[in-house]
């Protein structure tokens, strides 16, 4: 997706965002593997960033988070916007919460991340919508 300058300096934008609130992690702007299965389900509509912490962190119960900005282009002007955030903490074991921007805003899953880091994450999807819509 990072076809311009523009897009591009949206992505690092993002990147910077999350590595500002949460200094530990580190990015993965390829978090995906690269064969045909995988290629298959990659939302070519999507941005997807991912990032992993050194360990698993009591706060977040994960160890892994994916980030994906889910967009649409206008087919009459060709302008692209947000139309919402997904963002997914795994662990070892498979995912563990999700959390999306395009219903409720509630995070589900078997083992949820603390109220402290769901707020975070929460203000965090509304500065990439803004980022993106803006």
């Amino acid at each position: 997706m990072a076809t311009n300058l523009e897009f591009a300096s949206k992505i690092a934008t993002v990147v910077n965002l999350f590595k500002f609130e949460f200094p530990d992690a580190k990015s993965d702007l390829k978090p995906w593997c690269n064969d045909q299965e995988t290629r298959e389900l990659v939302d070519p509509d999507s941005i997807d960033i991912g990032f992993h912490f050194p360990g698993v962190s009591i706060s977040w119960r994960c160890r892994s988070v994916l980030i994906q900005i889910r967009l649409f282009e206008d087919p009459i002007n060709g302008s692209r916007r947000a139309i919402g955030v997904e963002i997914a903490g795994f662990n070892h074991l498979g995912e563990q919460w999700r959390l999306s921007t395009v219903e409720n805003w509630n995070f589900v899953g078997t083992t949820l991340p603390s109220q402290q880091v769901e707020e975070k994450l929460k203000n965090f999807c509304r500065q990439i919508l803004e980022i993106f819509n803006n």
